[in-house]
């Protein structure tokens, strides 16, 4: 098949600009995907704007300060220097509560990201909490992940984030972590192109087969865990309470932080520029930025028209790329040839590897792709905070 028939074969959503470089994608009659319709049912069931966000937020906020009463803190945000994390730091300490910030320093921070997350939390008089990873096991675990040879390098980051936040709550007591994840802009989510985020079984197979380092240090939790954690902390999403618009929240943080732009999403970590903007399509064909701006087309601060543009653009500066590939090489310990080698090998999925993933889908023929497709640490505390609240609204009418 020559290119010419490959391009002819790819379909793009007629509303967003998801193509079929998602493997799941699905379109209805009139060219519309299956993310652009996970959007609006998620938007509609968990997002709440106006005074009706604000009414529900502030119940909250009441919640969390009285299950913190008499601690130091009575809620523990993460924070990496991005757009989502900064904004939440804002908002809560707009609401008056009392978080600890948590930032895993995981090598891969770059200038602007760790300036970025000491003046806004200098301005915001918030406490911060580092935890350093050891570099040795973590650089043992990124490389064994690129041997894999599948879409999930970005795994050992996401898995130990979660988990230290985690732990952290439940060693002080914490009952709320106040997430930034929020449906407006991150619902177009290909799960193909990055999955086993909560798979332990994954993570430690992986390390196994292609690891030389223990993993001695190395922040991680096993599924009953997490359900212990989850029995005793609630994880709420505040940005889906608030009018949150990503452009107008930059400017915010611009003009009373200090804060300062770092060109993608993410891209505060170079680590993660350099996957994302480069080996990911490069080796696999998926390009990040099409879940990025899709939902941004959906919640209506782009254009479809503005997002295909972008699209036709480098993931990031070439003269950049070739910075970050001589940076990331020599950290990791790696040399020209031996990269090149990892970029050249067969392309793989979790599936090729012992997961709690496969044995999900071989065991019960249940789809690990449809449920890592939305995570569930979202999906499950959504449910919560919106029944508790439904409940507290149907009281007060009975009443």
């Amino acid at each position: 098949m020559d290119m010419n028939d490959m391009e002819q074969k790819i379909q793009v959503c007629s509303r967003c600009v998801m193509d079929t470089s998602d493997p799941d994608i699905r379109f209805d009659e009139q060219g519309v995907c299956n993310r652009c319709h996970d959007y609006d049912r998620l938007i509609a069931q968990y997002v709440y704007i106006g005074e009706d966000g604000q009414r529900r937020l502030n119940r909250v906020v009441e919640e969390i300060k009285e299950a913190g009463r008499g601690k130091k803190y009575d809620c523990l945000i993460g924070i990496s220097g991005g757009v989502d994390s900064t904004f939440v730091a804002y908002k809560v300490k707009e609401a008056g509560l009392r978080p600890l910030a948590v930032h895993l320093d995981n090598g891969w921070d770059s200038e602007l990201a760790v300036s970025n997350i000491h003046k806004a939390l200098n301005k915001l008089e918030i406490d911060l909490y580092t935890h350093v990873i050891d570099w040795e096991e973590f650089k043992d675990l990124q490389v064994a992940f690129l041997k894999a040879s599948t879409p999930d390098s970005e795994i050992p980051s996401d898995h130990a984030i979660v988990s230290l936040m985690f732990r952290m709550a439940d060693e002080m007591g914490i009952k709320y972590v106040i997430s930034g994840r929020n449906y407006r802009t991150e619902t177009h989510v290909a799960a193909a192109w990055s999955m086993g985020h909560f798979d332990w079984k994954y993570i430690q197979n992986v390390h196994k087969m292609f690891g030389k380092v223990p993993l001695v240090t190395y922040p991680h939790r096993t599924p009953w865990e997490e359900e212990a954690f989850l029995r005793k902390q609630i994880w709420f999403d505040i940005l889906n309470y608030v009018d949150y618009v990503k452009k107008d929240a930059m400017d915010i943080l611009q003009n009373q932080l200090g804060w300062q732009y770092y060109g993608g999403k993410h891209y505060e970590s170079i680590y993660t520029r350099f996957f994302q903007g480069y080996i990911l399509p490069v080796k696999f064909g998926y390009d990040k930025r099409r879940g990025h701006l899709s939902s941004l087309i959906c919640s209506g601060e782009i254009s479809r028209e503005e997002a295909l543009e972008e699209l036709k653009k480098p993931t990031y500066a070439p003269s950049l790329q070739e910075e970050d590939l001589e940076y990331v090489v020599k950290k990791l310990g790696l040399t020209a040839n031996e990269f090149e080698a990892i970029m050249r090998l067969p392309r793989k999925t979790i599936y090729d590897y012992p997961s709690y993933a496969r044995d999900d889908r071989n065991l019960f023929r249940v789809s690990a792709r449809r449920l890592y497709s939305i995570p569930r640490i979202l999906k499950k505390h959504a449910k919560r905070i919106a029944s508790r609240l439904l409940r507290t609204d149907s009281s007060k009418h009975n009443a």
